[in-house]
């Protein structure tokens, strides 16, 4: 296995784990509840969910990484 396979595993397992990630989040649109009045005016961000962002942001930026690396071309001998 060389450095270009297992780079590709690792950005497999990050594009999974990243869709994980977003479908966890909660929806941030007040949606029909805005209209009678019963969306909160103000919200704070609990640390669970700020723990979430905080590892989708960064399991985001080496997916991105990664695929920049492997389209590149750079690995190529």
């Amino acid at each position: 296995m060389n450095f270009s396979q297992l780079l590709q595993i690792i950005w497999t397992i990050s594009a999974v784990f990243l869709i994980f990630l977003i479908l966890l989040h909660s929806p941030k649109g007040d949606g029909i509840g805005g209209i009678g009045g019963q969306a909160q005016l103000f919200t704070s961000t609990k640390s669970a969910e700020k723990t979430l962002n905080q590892i989708t942001w960064t399991l985001s930026t080496i997916f991105i990484a990664i695929t920049i690396i492997l389209s590149a071309g750079w690995l190529k001998p």
